[in-house]
């Protein structure tokens, strides 16, 4: 049997904390008409999902939290219940899609079965149709997450899939590096390593435990109060914004940054026009930002768990220039990497699979009831299938993230990129996000301008080149 670690059985604590969140993610995928028959929607899942154990397996939950939950084999596993049938109405356009999303979303998984859901969704307009993969965030981090789904396509090879292949190629562009000297028969030479070793050891001791500091010092440090962050209700909203992988790496190439550094700075400008439109004045620190980072090693790719850190920003929602954002950002992404604040995350992760599980549990359920006020938006940025996949001999047009709120988050964003389209998937409460459509267009918009500004920079380059020469 499987035990879950501290970070998966977190998701579990945070969810039982309040009534009016479910922390399951999901992934809906845009499909090519028509709609398969159900029956063959049903066969194909049948198939496939014996292949992903976690599908297959339910929590055994010790009393009094004595243990770690852990995962055993379900021996009532009937694919056919996890499995659901809906129809959108009448247009069957985004809205009505949305709306559904939101809907499914609201609603927590049933424990005794396996955490997971999936919907095949008929009525959309243009022939489409759609499929909604719903998993608990115990089970999966966003990698992981991507990665379950695509065993489901007909283009995975039910080994980890072509985008777990990629993902190496990419990390791993000439191979294995080289091998370590080995050691000679100086004792001279035996001293100087060990104390290289030593001092490196002790640099990264530092490193981690300064990160670690930053990071509970961010999350000691109250926002103003802001309509952002507050109790949610059960309800949901859903949208999405969507713009072309091509425009954002033409934009971080023409101001020499990353491709997330582009889509927290059209995030940052969406916010900062909704604080406007809600007659809120943005400040420094009015937008702290979760940004969740892999820590996950190439050879677990297949693994469903949760392998994240984190690093928490301040997003420069205080200024108005959307290329001095985009400056700030990058620069402030670059000193939380620096400052080892995803080292520090990550030990401590560790540390805590040091400590009773009971102790853990009851900490996490204590610290989720807390009023939090640090941090007030989640941007979670996931890279998806490179390639474009299949299922059911149906083309996959594209691919929705879907992410959840919690711990008094009120709205959240998760960034997926698939073939040539970015799309950010956006989760709001339904009582306090009204404003959510504004949203979306807001990063549509970011994006535009920071293109806009990275043609009339290129041109500017190329007009000096011309006049210097």
């Amino acid at each position: 049997m499987e035990q879950l670690t501290a970070l998966d059985a977190a998701f579990l604590e945070v969810e039982d904390s309040d009534a009016h969140v479910s922390l399951a993610v999901a992934g809906v995928s845009i499909m090519e008409g028509p709609a398969p028959d159900y029956a063959e929607f049903v066969a194909a899942f049948a198939d496939r999902a014996p292949t992903v154990p976690r599908c297959r397996q339910v929590l055994r939950i010790h009393p009094l939290d004595l243990g770690a939950p852990e995962w055993v084999d379900d021996p009532h596993f009937d694919v056919a219940r996890h499995l659901h049938r809906l129809a959108l109405p009448h247009p069957g356009g985004d809205a009505e899609l949305f709306e559904t999303i939101a809907g499914v979303m609201e609603r927590r998984l049933d424990r005794e079965r396996p955490l997971w859901e999936c919907y095949l969704i008929e009525g959309l307009s243009g022939g489409r149709w759609a499929v909604l993969t719903k998993i608990h965030h115990c089970i999966a981090d966003g990698i992981a997450t991507t990665q379950m789904l695509a065993r489901f396509s007909d283009d995975a090879d039910h080994r980890g899939g072509t985008f777990a292949a990629d993902i190496r190629a990419a990390k791993q562009p000439n191979g294995p590096g080289p091998s370590p000297p080995r050691p000679g028969f100086n004792p001279l030479t035996w001293v100087s390593g060990i104390g290289r070793s030593a001092l490196a050891a002790a640099s990264a001791a530092e490193h981690v435990a300064l990160g670690a500091a930053e990071l509970t010092a961010s999350l000691f440090s109250v926002a103003p109060e802001s309509s952002l962050n507050g109790p949610v209700t059960t309800m949901r909203r859903f949208s999405a914004a969507r713009v072309r992988l091509a425009d954002l790496q033409r934009v971080a190439r023409a101001f020499d940054v990353t491709l997330n550094d582009v889509a927290l700075a059209a995030i940052t400008d969406s916010y900062r026009k909704m604080l406007l439109e809600r007659g809120e004045r943005p400040a420094r620190n009015s937008l702290r930002t979760l940004v969740p980072v892999s820590v996950r090693p190439t050879n677990h790719f297949g693994v469903a768990d949760n392998q994240v850190s984190a690093m928490l920003p301040l997003l420069p929602v205080d200024e108005a220039d959307p290329v001095e954002q985009l400056r700030l950002v990058h620069g402030r992404l670059t000193r939380a990497k620096a400052s080892g604040q995803r080292e520090g995350g990550s030990a401590l992760v560790s540390a805590a699979r040091n400590v009773p599980f009971a102790l853990t549990a009851w900490g996490i359920r204590l610290l989720a009831r807390l009023p939090q006020r640090a941090v007030v938006a989640l941007a979670t940025n996931v890279p998806g299938p490179r390639k474009r996949q299949t299922l059911l001999g149906r083309r996959v047009l594209e691919i929705l993230p879907v992410p959840p709120i919690a711990l008094q988050l009120r709205t959240g964003i998760a960034m997926l990129s698939y073939a040539d389209s970015f799309v950010f998937g956006i989760t709001a409460d339904y009582d306090t996000a009204p404003d959510i459509e504004a949203l979306a267009a807001g990063i549509e918009n970011g994006v535009a301008q920071l293109v806009k500004a990275g043609r009339g920079r290129k041109k500017a380059a190329a007009h000096h080149e011309a006049v210097t020469r």
